[in-house]
């Protein structure tokens, strides 16, 4: 399934969910699919730090190696993030009033996506967790539990 069924997927089932362009911003991720790179998940957001701003809808992209963040400019260009596991630090979800907030937090950057219909936090979260705490055991990371 294509980047852009999957976050067309995504859209109907949180429709609450802020997002314009997912056919372009989708594309953009899908030109840097490696060709042994399938996609797992993937879902749609503002990529800022503001709940008012309408217009930098990105495309986050979840595939079997990495997060892959794809935004079209409107104009010309785009730009492209790629988190690795072993770049990624953690996550925080942030639910408010109207929308919910994913940060992703990484070693080298922090990416804000805002906007999310609030029903699609516990998704987005399980699935990103889950995908990463796997992919970390290959990266000889172990997970510390306090007593």
């Amino acid at each position: 399934m294509s980047c852009f069924e999957k976050v067309k997927e995504f859209k109907k089932k949180y429709p609450g969910t802020v997002a314009w362009r997912l056919y372009q911003n989708a594309s953009v991720v899908e030109e840097h699919l490696n060709p042994d790179e399938e996609v797992i998940y993937a879902f749609a957001g503002q990529k800022n730090d503001s709940f008012l701003d309408f217009f930098t809808t990105a495309v986050v992209v979840l595939t079997n190696k990495r997060i892959l963040i794809g935004q079209k400019r409107v104009l010309f260009g785009y730009s492209l993030n790629s988190i690795t596991p072993d770049l990624f630090n953690d996550m925080q979800i942030f639910r408010g009033l109207l929308w919910g907030k994913v940060t992703i937090d990484t070693v080298k950057e922090t990416v804000i996506l805002t906007n999310l219909d609030k029903k699609s936090l516990i998704d987005i979260e399980t699935v990103i967790t889950e995908f990463m705490m796997e992919e970390k055991k290959k990266y000889g990371y172990q997970r510390v539990e306090n007593n």
